[in-house]
């Protein structure tokens, strides 16, 4: 049986892919990195309660088969531009490269719809290089993931967000171009990456865009 590493198990997708691997009785273990407690009772899981800002102090605790990277926030919740980035990018990609030197071989990531280093918005763009940051790491296998807008129930409430999903669901359905855009279950998403780090593949590197993780 395999160990996963999971980093963002307090959000949204990263919730539901922690519950999914603690269900599957292809792992024996799930390390999760976290900064408050999940407050879950489970045999099979391994709680680190880590200062991200201090990665070199616990990294060698990054051992496994496999890290779903989940990580991410919003400016709002951050503060800042700045500390956004530290968050979605830096901290991922520090802990990728670490988990890589300790043996990791498949690495799973979070990405987003529209990620694309050369964008002009802020989110897309940080998204992006992060993508193209990691592919240049030598994992045995690389899965990056852009969904659309997310759903599912979140420990806070974001308006804004509730908004968006229902305007993206009335006009995806109103336009067909657009469908690609459509919101997606976080849940979802979570079982989309649980069944490609199954899966035997050739391909060293894969982006799944969000009308593909419909479709896995």
């Amino acid at each position: 049986m395999k160990t996963a590493i999971v980093i963002g198990a307090t959000g949204l997708v990263g919730n539901h892919i922690t519950q999914k691997l603690l269900n599957d009785n292809r792992y024996s273990i799930v390390k999760v990195f976290v900064r408050r407690s999940l407050r879950i009772s489970n045999p099979k899981l391994e709680e680190y309660i880590v200062n991200f800002d201090k990665i070199s102090e616990w990294k060698n605790q990054l051992v496994g088969d496999e890290l779903y990277s989940a990580l991410g926030t919003t400016i709002k919740k951050a503060g800042s531009k700045k500390a956004q980035y530290k968050i979605d990018f830096t901290y991922q990609y520090e802990i990728a490269k670490a988990s890589l030197q300790n043996g990791v071989l498949r690495y799973l990531l979070v990405s987003s719809a529209g990620a694309n280093y050369k964008s002009g918005n802020f989110y897309l763009r940080m998204k992006g290089k992060l993508d193209e940051a990691v592919q240049q790491l030598s994992f045995d296998r690389i899965f990056i993931f852009r969904p659309s807008i997310l759903v599912g129930e979140r420990s806070e409430k974001r308006l804004g967000e509730s908004i968006g999903i229902k305007i993206a669901e009335t006009i995806t359905k109103i336009i067909p171009a657009l469908k690609r855009y459509r919101p997606i279950k976080a849940e979802q998403v979570a079982e989309a990456m649980i069944k490609c780090a199954n899966q035997t593949v050739t391909n060293k590197i894969k982006i799944y865009q969000s009308k593909e993780i419909f479709g896995i």
